[in-house]
């Protein structure tokens, strides 16, 4: 159960970040998480959004990069210890966390941990067989691109 998430790449400069996002507001798209992680001279956000396929065509139309990533969303609970017993399997598998990104508030006793693996498919199968909910995009009110 994996998701996909727009990854866009924007220089460090003022009004970037907005302008990115405006457009995607302005084109009725949702941001449902998001991640913005910075490198020298430009920053990566992470987007999952309501139509991931509209989002990239529309920051390819404004010529700022971006491409179409798989990840993985787990709920877990909130409450102290709960991520690492969650990556405990994960580790035993030697199976690598690229990154991640959090948020609360989709209920009131979890949080929603998106993770990029280093095998996306096999950890999907560690986590299920650990009990652990993975949410797919119907969760988010997303549509999923093709590929």
């Amino acid at each position: 159960m994996k998701l996909q998430q727009i990854s866009v790449f924007i220089e460090n400069s003022p009004g970037r970040l907005y302008e990115a996002t405006h457009a995607l507001g302005e084109a009725g798209i949702n941001l449902r998480a998001l991640s913005l992680v910075d490198t020298a001279g430009y920053g990566v956000l992470r987007l999952l959004v309501s139509d991931v396929p509209t989002a990239r065509r529309i920051m390819m139309e404004r010529h700022i990069p971006a491409r179409v990533d798989e990840v993985v969303a787990a709920e877990i609970p909130d409450r102290p210890d709960s991520l690492a017993q969650t990556l405990k399997p994960l580790l035993e598998a030697k199976l690598n966390v690229e990154y991640m990104y959090a948020f609360t508030g989709f209920s009131s006793e979890s949080a929603v941990m998106v993770f990029r693996f280093s095998d996306n498919d096999r950890a999907v199968q560690l986590l299920r067989g650990h009990g652990v909910r993975l949410l797919d995009a119907k969760a988010f009110g997303m549509l999923e691109a093709t590929r």
